[in-house]
């Protein structure tokens, strides 16, 4: 498929699958089972929001949602407590696959949800967004459950900085368009066409997740979508217009050390494909400077993107998957 073609087929907005019923009929008649799983840190001031409108929307009004589970991290506020008050499955990341030493990283609970959650299809969806509406879940489930073709589903949506009245402002993606779309513009020339490649909402299908390996840290969106598009191509993916999105914006020293984390998987992948040769060894030290007056301190940061293996090569998943019929 090429890629203007991908651009004007596979382009949704929210609004073309607003009728619930009809999606939900659909759903049911090709007997697919749907989990929502939020990764979690630390966000016991969004959570419980979250948690109030997809069960409320999109399980008990609608039934989109046969599953809905909290993957923390090892929260130090309440955000675990919140969660489960409010009625979701709240499970600690290290507490699955224990027989794995235990990673952190966001990478990490969206490869446990794999083994956790049953769903034919798992809808990922971030913590901390302000605006949250059930067009987040169900903006995303529906390629897939009318396009069998359809494999993974990315949201794209502005993500305002500010607000002017009657304006719809769009900012932030800072590593998105410095980074991410200039590599995949040399690289991987389809998968610039794909909007907001670092969204961390999307929709995909269990038998794609189970056959991808998962960097644990900011690496796993970007390879995500390098390793879909090599097994599956550019086919396989949709994406789905949210509108907006509004949620804290990270500070740019943050984003230095998400590029950090993202170029290794990606230089990792490229290395992999043999797309590039006599790849030198790299380090995983980023180093940063903070100034005081007129005195400037280096401050280093080791940043590793240890990645799990595709969910299909662990034993107990497999064991797992057996049991529940999956």
């Amino acid at each position: 498929m090429k890629l203007n073609d991908w651009i004007k087929n596979k382009t949704y907005h929210h609004s073309d699958f607003e009728d619930l019923d009809a999606l939900i009929a659909e759903k049911e008649k090709k007997g697919l089972k749907i989990s929502l799983c939020i990764p979690t840190l630390n966000e016991e001031k969004t959570i419980g929001k979250e948690v109030v409108i997809f069960r409320s929307e999109l399980m008990s009004r609608h039934k989109l949602i046969d599953e809905f589970a909290i993957i923390d991290s090892g929260s130090e506020d309440k955000t675990r407590e919140v969660a489960a008050s409010f009625g979701a499955d709240v499970y600690l990341a290290s507490d699955i696959l224990p027989s794995l030493e235990p990673r952190k990283g966001k990478g990490e609970n969206l490869w446990k949800a794999i083994y956790q959650l049953k769903g034919d299809i798992i809808v990922y969806i971030d913590a901390d967004i302000k605006n949250i509406h059930p067009r987040f879940v169900y903006g995303l489930v529906a390629p897939l459950i009318y396009n069998d073709e359809t494999k993974y589903v990315k949201a794209f949506y502005d993500r305002p900085l500010a607000f002017s009245e009657g304006v719809r402002s769009s900012g932030g993606g800072r590593v998105t368009e410095i980074l991410v779309r200039p590599l995949f513009s040399l690289f991987f020339p389809d998968l610039a066409g794909i909007i907001q490649p670092l969204s961390g909402e999307y929709a995909v299908r269990r038998e794609v997740l189970e056959a991808i390996p998962f960097p644990i840290g900011y690496g796993v969106e970007t390879s995500h979508l390098i390793d879909v598009y090599a097994k599956w191509g550019l086919s396989a993916f949709a994406q789905t217009d949210l509108d907006q999105r509004v949620h804290r914006n990270q500070p740019t020293r943050d984003l230095g050390k998400m590029a950090f984390g993202i170029l290794q998987a990606f230089l990792k992948r490229l290395e992999m494909m043999e797309m590039i040769s006599e790849m030198p060894k790299m380090q995983n030290v980023l180093k940063q400077f903070v100034a005081q007056d007129r005195d400037f301190e280096a401050v280093d940061y080791k940043i590793v993107e240890f990645e799990r293996p595709p969910m299909n090569t662990i034993p107990e998943y497999l064991e797992r998957k057996k049991e529940l019929g999956l």
